[in-house]
């Protein structure tokens, strides 16, 4: 061997080892700081929707006025608010913090989980689809009951204001949102946001609308039958469409990294599992329990750290087909967010490997223990 392919082996490893060392220098999964925290019930607060809608107002007034002499150096970057005045004292100020809800006992049938990062355009169109399928569910059925957490991820545009005004629109007292003043990642948005949810059963939707909320029903009727003890995850998956004109017809480069995604996840991540990133996920509560507060990625391969503590605890996981259509707007940076999750996938394969992270054994597995013990 070279010289040169022991230095870069030697730079490799270390590289990866000083990534591995920031994962676990911080707890599973991440309690947020003093200066990110923001996750309170801010639905029908009136008060704070009329700031919200007077800053807008006066935000575009003094943009459309054009300054006789530049006021700002040329070429310095204008820092932006986020979510406008809702970072303020005074709006954090009539706040009502909430109180965690994921240990204990389900009072709803069915939690939505909607992370979103400057969706000012297109949560009103995922949400009116998703209200409009809940409603008439609760109306056929009057057992069924829903609550919706939107989790504003620390967004830069009005998505906490566009949240506000659906939920007063609506009337529903149980459309939520969460907000964080730092963007943490999808995969902590989540996370996060799985610790206030009643429901019976945990929905993980994307807030972008590409898949078709209506395919709930299946996801459900496949858990029912696939669940054990409680335990189960159903994945809505888009494998079934690799040679219809939605992936065909994307670009070389697009189509390229997809494949190659797949097969590192195959080769370090879950196996038996053909679409890990849809964001369609339906989890039952006892299952949620199992798995989030394992959770150590905030990024966006968290997916894949879910199914394998999954498939770690041998909680029940069924592939259910789901209509998909690409939406634009994407989040997401080809190269440079591929070859972050190819990163990430190798640290969390290595670190459950080494031992550095460990899993947490299941209640249900612990409380049989004490009782044969007996």
């Amino acid at each position: 061997m070279s010289w040169t392919a022991i230095l870069s082996t030697v730079a490799l490893g270390g590289i990866l080892c000083a990534f591995s060392i920031l994962y676990m220098m911080s707890p599973n999964p991440r309690e947020a700081t003093a200066s990110e925290r923001c996750y309170q019930d801010l639905t029908h607060l009136t008060s704070l929707i009329k700031e919200e809608n007077d800053y807008q107002q006066r935000l575009a007034k003094q943009q459309s006025i054009t300054p006789a002499a530049p006021t700002i150096p040329a070429g310095t970057k204008i820092k932006k608010i986020a979510g406008g005045s809702t970072r303020s004292d005074k709006y954090k100020a009539q706040l009502k913090p909430l109180s965690r809800t994921d240990e204990g006992s389900p009072t709803k049938t069915l939690s939505v989980v909607v992370p979103a990062y400057n969706e000012t355009e297109r949560l009103p169109i995922m949400m009116k689809e998703t209200l409009d399928f809940l409603k008439e569910k609760a109306y056929k059925d009057l057992t069924f009951s829903y609550e919706i957490l939107v989790v504003d991820d620390g967004s830069q545009d009005s998505t906490v204001r566009v949240a506000l005004e659906m939920a007063q629109q609506e009337d529903i007292k149980d459309i939520r949102v969460l907000s964080f003043e730092k963007n943490r990642g999808k995969g902590g948005a989540v996370i996060q946001g799985m610790q206030y949810t009643r429901g019976e059963y945990i929905l993980m939707v994307d807030a972008d609308g590409a898949t078709r909320f209506s395919d709930l029903d299946a996801l459900q009727i496949k858990l029912k039958a696939t669940e054990q003890d409680g335990l189960g995850v159903a994945v809505g998956s888009r494998a079934h469409m690799v040679k219809t004109d939605a992936v065909v017809k994307r670009s070389f480069i697009r189509n390229f990294l997809m494949y190659s995604f797949h097969k590192v996840v195959y080769i370090l991540g879950c196996r038996g599992i053909e679409d890990t990133q849809c964001g369609f996920k339906l989890f039952t509560r006892k299952a949620a329990q199992a798995i989030f507060p394992n959770m150590h990625v905030e990024g966006w391969v968290f997916d894949i750290e879910v199914l394998m503590i999954a498939q770690q605890l041998r909680i029940p996981i069924v592939e259910v087909p789901v209509a998909w259509q690409e939406i634009d707007g994407s989040k997401v940076s080809l190269m440079r967010d591929s070859i972050q999750m190819a990163l990430d996938l190798l640290i969390i394969r290595m670190n459950y490997i080494l031992g550095v992270w460990k899993i947490r054994p299941l209640r249900v597995e612990v409380e049989k223990v004490e009782k044969v013990k007996c």
